[in-house]
């Protein structure tokens, strides 16, 4: 009877474990509920997009954070990563592989980082990196509402943003505020990768497809935007259509998703 009680007490400990170890994992990631996005560019294919349910990190991954990676995988420190995988910028603003230094919080995004690396990270955490219509979705809303881009207040303070200098020094995750999700900063401290950044100009099923990319020069710039009033959506588009997987720049970060 005892060593049955002790299997017993032996099994609801492991289930409360293991409770825990996943409560722990979603802990500082938030549900976003499903629903529709207008991308900026629409055509008659895609005046909506559907987006599913799904988690996101509530805050974007930290130099703390991906310091931590790369202890656990050396073949992404700077002094280890191949020219492929990130350019020469790669965590230019880290002491070295293993230190931070003193001019980078800890608490604060990681940046200067690869698309590669990034994605990297979120699949070594059983994550992934946020399509464009994920992000963009969440990014949409403001403080207390699903979708604040008709909101010029709103639109002006990401403008307002946009237009600062880059901090020498970044201040924590968190420091810029929350939106109608409950997910930090996705305005205001550091612009994020995406996964499928590269499919910016792109309308079709191959890079051969080319009937955006020439409503996109001088006047023709705003035709069939869906919103042209959202200019912080032009800013976005056009940042995201000059990267390159192994481009890294001092104020691009990012977070993940499931």
């Amino acid at each position: 009877m005892k060593s049955i009680t002790i299997i017993k007490m032996i099994s609801a400990f492991c289930l409360l474990v293991n409770s825990n170890i996943f409560s722990q994992s979603n802990k500082e990631m938030i549900l976003i509920k499903g629903g529709t996005y207008k991308p900026l560019y629409a055509d008659s294919t895609n005046q909506e997009i559907k987006v599913e349910s799904f988690y996101m990190d509530k805050y974007a991954v930290t130099n703390a954070e991906f310091l931590r990676f790369v202890e656990e995988n050396p073949k992404w420190k700077k002094e280890n990563i191949k020219r492929l995988f990130a350019d020469k910028s790669y965590l230019t603003n880290w002491k070295n592989g293993s230190e931070l230094g003193g001019k980078v919080n800890p608490n604060a995004p990681v940046t200067n980082i690869s698309w590669f690396a990034a994605k990297e990270y979120c699949e070594c955490e059983g994550k992934r990196l946020p399509t464009i219509a994920e992000w963009e979705y969440v990014a949409q809303a403001s403080t207390n509402k699903q979708n604040g881009t008709n909101d010029q207040e709103y639109l002006d303070k990401i403008i307002k943003w946009y237009s600062r200098p880059t901090p020498e020094i970044f201040p924590s995750v968190g420091s810029s505020g929350t939106n109608y999700w409950g997910v930090y900063d996705m305005h205001g401290l550091v612009w994020e990768w995406t996964s499928d950044f590269f499919t910016t100009l792109v309308t079709g099923e191959s890079r051969g497809d080319s009937s955006l990319e020439r409503n996109l020069f001088c006047g023709s710039g705003s035709f069939g935007v869906s919103n042209f009033k959202n200019y912080p959506a032009f800013m976005r588009f056009a940042f995201r259509g000059s990267l390159k997987a192994n481009y890294t720049t001092n104020n691009l970060g990012f977070r993940c998703v499931k």
